[in-house]
């Protein structure tokens, strides 16, 4: 088994109370259980008291959370949006809407507090093991994954698939995008109320801002790209490790963490990582996925098809599926609680980032496609080759012999006729990297 310790400051009693009362506080707002130690008289009059105080103010969040349901903050609207038109050319009945109602992870700490009941030390399901201990909390996971094989699957459609990778239809993406985001209730239990009979039942959200680029003093800001991580409520200790790793951006509602408010210091990029081990359950026909007869070869290679009707897709394995194109939206569905996973997936869509942003290194950033470019100097100045080129190769004789397959411009360079995006130009025309002009 892994275990996963993450060493940690012990907070006070009093900042523990005050934060169980936030924690309470927000769960009240999203209409969800509270909690309460049955043998504790002095809390469950705090709470009881606590509710009366701020009943009319979680009233009135109620109401206006109710009137805002469809509404995603910045980050999701521009993943939402994105998703929408990726898959804007299939057929698809059911739902992938992001959840618009989560317990948000707005300060740290938040998602280590609720990992565990605070009237107990414990707590267990049939993917973690959680235990509080000195230095903070240990987590083991069920799954102790090491290899990669079978791991990687990468949706059809924008940037190319490497052939190394698995190559997954719109149609199973669909479906699967809707299994994460609709899971169980027992999943979506919070271990904060684990040991109450009424238990809280929800999805857990967090924004993280990993950089990019880093700072350059008197040269480049810092760069950071956004990434938001739902997960099951039962599973929040994976964002608390992923926390106490690259940190905690605040509330993705509030205005002063909306990234596209502050491009000095935002890559223009978004990820977004969705865990859902319950994914290692459905079966490849209910995807979407053709019969082995009626399949491609890459196809039956990579597994998309099936033979018959109960083949689990990837054979019941954990793995992670990537929706991405040049635009600078990554989705990333986890399909186990490994821990490892969640961690390299965010290091991944850094990767992501930066070799799209460009003029940034990036220890994952292999994979790139490139493409060769060639810069003798800053400054190019045409005359200088022009004297060595043989007198037939002139800007003058191009115009003969090509004569109606190009344009030729006023300003003294031409257009080809068939495809406007190749231009001829003069051979001594000089080139400037700096302004990029010829």
């Amino acid at each position: 088994m892994q275990n996963e310790t993450i060493h940690t400051l012990k907070p006070s009693e009093k900042d523990r109370k005050d934060m169980i009362q936030y924690i309470n506080l927000q769960l009240a707002a999203l209409g969800q259980p509270l909690f309460y130690d049955e043998n504790d008289a002095t809390t469950k009059y705090s709470n009881e008291r606590f509710q009366s105080l701020t009943q009319d103010l979680i009233n009135s969040f109620r109401e206006k959370s109710r009137l805002l349901y469809d509404h995603l903050c910045p980050a999701d609207t521009r993943i939402q949006a994105f998703i929408n038109n990726y898959l804007s050319d299939i057929e698809f009945a059911k739902t992938y809407k992001l959840p618009s109602s989560t317990f948000v992870l707005n300060q740290a700490g938040l998602a280590r507090e609720i990992s565990l009941p605070p009237d107990g030390n414990e707590f267990k399901s049939d993917l973690v093991s959680s235990y509080r201990v000195k230095q903070g909390v240990l987590n083991n996971p069920k799954h102790d994954k090491r290899t990669t094989k079978g791991t990687f699957h990468i949706v059809r459609g924008g940037l190319p698939v490497p052939p190394d990778k698995k190559e997954v239809p719109k149609m199973a993406f669909a479906h699967l995008l809707h299994s994460a985001l609709n899971p169980s209730d027992t999943l979506k239990n919070l271990p904060f109320t684990a040991n109450q009979a009424e238990k809280a039942e929800v999805m857990v959200s967090l924004l993280l801002r990993p950089a990019v680029v880093p700072e350059v003093k008197g040269v480049s800001s810092k760069k950071s790209m956004e990434i938001r991580f739902f997960a099951p409520g039962s599973l929040v200790s994976n964002l608390d490790f992923v926390e106490s790793i690259f940190g905690n951006a605040g509330d993705p509602s509030l205005a002063e963490n909306d990234s596209a408010l502050d491009i000095e210091h935002w890559t223009g990029h978004t990820g977004c990582i969705i865990l859902a081990p319950q994914l290692l359950l459905l079966k490849k026909k209910d995807l979407g996925l053709p019969h082995f007869d009626d399949a491609t070869q890459r196809q039956r290679r990579d597994g998309m098809c099936w033979q018959k009707n109960d083949e689990l897709y990837n054979n019941g394995s954990a793995f992670k599926l990537t929706c991405r194109d040049e635009k600078g939206v990554v989705i990333t569905l986890i399909a186990d609680n490994y821990y490892g996973y969640s961690k390299k997936e965010i290091k991944t869509q850094i990767s992501y980032s930066a070799n799209l942003y460009g003029n940034a290194e990036e220890e994952h950033s292999g994979g790139a496609i490139a493409f060769a470019r060639n810069n003798m100097m800053d400054k190019v100045f045409g005359h200088v080759f022009a004297s060595k080129f043989d007198k037939k190769y002139t800007f003058k004789n191009l115009i003969k012999i090509l004569d109606n397959r190009i344009d030729v411009q006023p300003e003294g360079y031409a257009v080809d006729s068939k495809y406007p995006n190749v231009i001829y130009i003069p051979e001594f025309a000089d080139f400037d990297i700096d302004t990029a002009t010829v």
